[in-house]
């Protein structure tokens, strides 16, 4: 009888480029780099929030946001598509491999090859770690949930569909438009 040993850096290190490695719970979870209506909607969402958070510009700034850093929080290892902590925590933004302090926020990008990774073992890992806020972004049915952290359990706050303007927490003091996250839906094949 052999025992499956738990997953390690050396495990992720292994994977081909075009993979993603995370572990949780000693599980490595692969998964292939976003296709670009994920790739989209992350970078256009990181965007429209550096602005007025991380630079200041038209709102209070006060953040440092970050495309898909790699998170060390003890034996977990994750890489959200976004993650931001607050300036207070983070005060400096060091040039690292990774991050050890957990963040305050963090926005993952829902594809069919990651959604049950994002809704199950990721979002129960951040709670665990003291995330406080979670957006989970849903590139193809163009949606936007918002979480905030209630002890080790994720309170959803709303649901935004579509082209509805955005305040979610913690970022409601601006007002945010999801029109450029979404491309355009693929024209149908001719007859």
């Amino acid at each position: 009888m052999s025992v499956k040993r738990p997953a390690t850096y050396a495990d992720i290190q292994a994977l081909p480029e075009h993979m993603v490695g995370e572990i949780i719970d000693g599980i490595l979870y692969a998964s292939p780099r976003p296709r670009s209506r994920h790739a989209h909607a992350a970078g256009e969402g990181l965007t429209d929030l550096k602005g007025p958070f991380q630079r200041g510009r038209g709102g209070p700034g006060g953040w440092w946001l970050l495309p898909e850093p790699e998170l060390h929080l003890g034996k977990v290892i994750v890489v959200p598509d976004i993650a931001g902590w607050r300036r207070e925590r983070l005060p400096v933004l060091l040039d690292v491999a990774h991050f050890e302090l957990a963040p305050d926020w963090v926005c993952e990008v829902a594809s069919p090859s990651t959604v049950r990774l994002d809704r199950g073992p990721k979002m129960a890992a951040y709670a665990q770690h003291g995330v406080n806020h979670l957006w989970l972004i849903d590139a193809v049915a163009r949606t936007l949930e918002t979480y905030r952290r209630e002890g080790a359990h994720w309170l959803l706050l709303r649901t935004f569909v579509d082209d509805e303007p955005v305040r979610g927490e913690p970022f409601d003091a601006v007002e945010l438009s999801m029109t450029p996250w979404w491309l355009p839906e693929p024209e149908p094949p001719a007859p």
